[in-house]
């Protein structure tokens, strides 16, 4: 099994690595397979709604987006880390989350998704619900834990010394493992859910 993990930080041996990394210990001793990829110190720009993806299969700016579409498609999970930026996740992560998202045609529905955000003090619940809506719009269960996904730090490294944030971070890694193996298992058995033709409702006529 796979899970790809993407740093939103610009740093990257900083706060988010740190919180991260932890996790990764665990995916590894539990035998997943797992990438870490820094986004947050790309040259990544927002979507423009052209719709040319629908018809190249790729978002038409071809960068880090179309770089990682591929990995995203072969993960079983996927972990999307950011500091926090006045109670919202890093707007490089976020452009790149909204693009990859967007473009990719395939189907995402039982890949399993995590959001960590890492922050001085305040706005992590804000940014966790940022990232958690790219997963539940996308058919993705969310993984938990024993608290909401955060840990706290500021300067490089502060990180480590939040041992609640820490063990939040590896019984996370430990339940998304447990998830994407039950899942797989149901897959096997059961098959994935039915799905039906989309109903679209818009409100102005």
């Amino acid at each position: 099994m796979k899970v790809l993990m993407i740093n939103g930080s610009p740093r990257p041996n900083g706060n988010t690595a740190v919180t991260l990394r932890e996790m990764e210990t665990v995916f590894k001793a539990e035998g997943i397979e797992t990438e870490i990829i820094q986004v947050g110190n790309k040259a990544i720009r927002g979507c423009i709604a052209c719709g040319k993806c629908a018809e190249k299969g790729k978002c038409v700016f071809d960068d880090a987006v179309n770089e990682i579409a591929p990995k995203f498609e072969a993960c079983d999970g996927l972990v999307v880390g950011s500091p926090v930026y006045f109670a919202s996740a890093n707007a490089t992560l976020v452009a790149f989350l909204t693009r990859l998202f967007f473009s990719t045609p395939f189907d995402k529905t039982m890949k399993v998704g995590a959001a960590v955000a890492v922050a001085r003090r305040g706005g992590l619940s804000a940014a966790f619900d940022e990232l958690n809506k790219f997963f539940t719009i996308s058919g993705m269960p969310v993984a938990s834990s024993q608290y909401w996904n955060s840990v706290h730090g500021r300067e490089p490294g502060q990180a480590a010394q939040d041992a609640e944030g820490l063990q939040t971070m590896r019984t996370l890694a430990r339940n998304m493992t447990f998830l994407m193996r039950s899942i797989q298992l149901g897959k096997e058995k059961y098959g994935l859910p039915e799905r039906e033709p989309p109903q679209r409702t818009n409100f102005i006529r």
